[in-house]
């Protein structure tokens, strides 16, 4: 769908908001309670599902009874189940705790832009998810660093409220940190959405769990969000890729070896190798610890994967990066090597779903010269790629309405711009090497 964008658009994008309101910045809000609330041991518990590959989806699943089976009834009228979907599962232990039986079952082909219903395991209510379009326009909700807060509750609320296909959240889930029965409620916490709109995560530094000598990183993580990393041709859960209508959506592992000898940045030479941009104009990346980050909260983490990646990435032609970690929201410039760039990537950190932790409030001063808008306030982001050339983001507070947008932006692809033509040599040059 290619259109003009209005002249009141194009105004809007101009006078986008460069300076945050003066306001009070909320504080951190307490854990939420969960009462205890026994179940039938096959009753199915924290569904949420992903996207697994071409017209397909994942519904993973925790049951309390081991024996409980993992397949899927689903069809397009409620209580009439026309397919049936065999899937796997798999549990784990963590010191002295054993997690429920974990399942994961894809059903499909699915058709485009469809209301299905769906039952797990034969007990239980019935739920029911929309797949995405297959074409533009197309709408995702973003927010990373969510734990189990008053202020996640806030957050899901607001996400509630809006239009979207597709749930993107860029590392730090539940905030378990070794505490497992936290996986158990943050599955319940999300179910409502989770189970609805497809949830595409990576991870963050809350996920790894890792214990010397006794646990390797990742296992709580890996049992239960399973993600398409076998669909799009990696060696591990912690990075992969998938498409969503003319969208290529690349979820990076910060925790994971990233340099130029590692697996993942191997993966990625491949991965961007596949990618059409004439039949997929847009390029989008996802990880945990920001790239541009002018905030002191964990200032010069990313440096190390952004020396090793940026080059990669800039050269793709990749048009928006999004991060977490820093729990706070900030909006760059198109930039490159730590300069304004017109041909670089957006960068956007939106930390900010409602961790325990608080808000990063303090900033460097001045302001560098690649930062737009930057914020220390709970909230969420969506972006809607509206074709093949314009796309509009606007973020949302926590402490607004949904409707009230406290930053927005058009965004012009790097595609129609024509900045892709110029980066064909350096793209094919870097690719091609050993």
């Amino acid at each position: 769908m290619e259109g003009k964008i209005p002249t009141l658009v194009l105004v809007l994008c101009i006078f986008s908001a460069a300076v945050a309101a003066d306001y009070v910045r909320p504080q951190p809000r307490k854990t939420l309670d969960f009462p205890w609330d026994r179940k039938p041991s096959s009753y199915p518990q924290q569904v949420h599902i992903s996207l697994a590959g071409d017209r397909h989806m994942r519904i993973s699943w925790v049951t309390d009874g081991k024996s409980s089976p993992s397949y899927v009834e689903y069809g397009t009228s409620p209580g009439r189940y026309d397919s049936t979907a065999q899937g796997e599962s798999t549990s784990y232990s963590y010191l002295f705790y054993s997690s429920g039986k974990i399942h994961h079952t894809v059903i499909g082909p699915l058709e485009s832009n469809t209301v299905y219903f769906y039952r797990c395991g034969g007990e239980g209510p019935e739920f029911q998810l929309k797949t995405p379009p297959a074409e533009l326009p197309v709408a995702f909700a973003i927010a990373g660093d969510l734990g189990q807060t008053g202020w996640t509750k806030s957050t899901l609320d607001h996400i509630d409220q809006c239009k979207y296909d597709v749930h993107l959240l860029p590392g730090d889930l539940s905030y378990a940190d070794y505490i497992q029965h936290r996986w158990d409620t943050f599955g319940e916490l999300v179910q409502p959405l989770a189970s609805a709109r497809p949830w595409m995560v990576t991870q963050g530094n809350h996920e790894m769990e890792s214990i010397p000598l006794i646990k390797d990183g990742f296992q709580s993580y890996n049992a239960r969000w399973k993600m398409p990393y076998e669909e799009s041709g990696s060696s591990s859960n912690l990075f992969y890729s998938f498409e969503v209508a003319d969208i290529h959506l690349i979820m990076l592992g910060s925790y994971t070896d990233y340099d130029e000898d590692s697996e993942q940045y191997n993966w990625l030479k491949a991965d961007l190798s596949k990618v059409d941009r004439s039949k997929t104009p847009w390029l989008i990346v996802l990880s945990h610890v920001p790239w541009y980050n002018s905030n002191y909260a964990h200032q010069g983490e990313g440096d190390g994967m952004m020396q090793a990646m940026e080059p990669l990435l800039y050269a793709a032609g990749v048009d928006m990066v999004f991060a977490g970690h820093v729990h706070a929201y900030e909006r760059s410039k198109r930039v490159n090597g730590g300069k304004p760039d017109p041909c670089g990537a957006l960068h956007i950190t939106i930390g900010d779903g409602g961790n325990r932790e608080g808000l990063a409030h303090r900033y460097k001063d001045p302001q560098p010269e690649w930062s737009v808008f930057r914020e220390a306030s709970f909230g969420h982001g969506e972006l809607k790629v509206v074709n093949s050339s314009h796309a509009f983001w606007s973020w949302h507070r926590n402490d607004d309405d949904e409707p009230v947008r406290s930053d927005q932006l058009w965004i012009t692809s790097l595609k129609s711009s024509g900045c892709l033509a110029e980066k064909k040599h350096s793209l094919r040059k870097i690719l091609m090497a050993p």
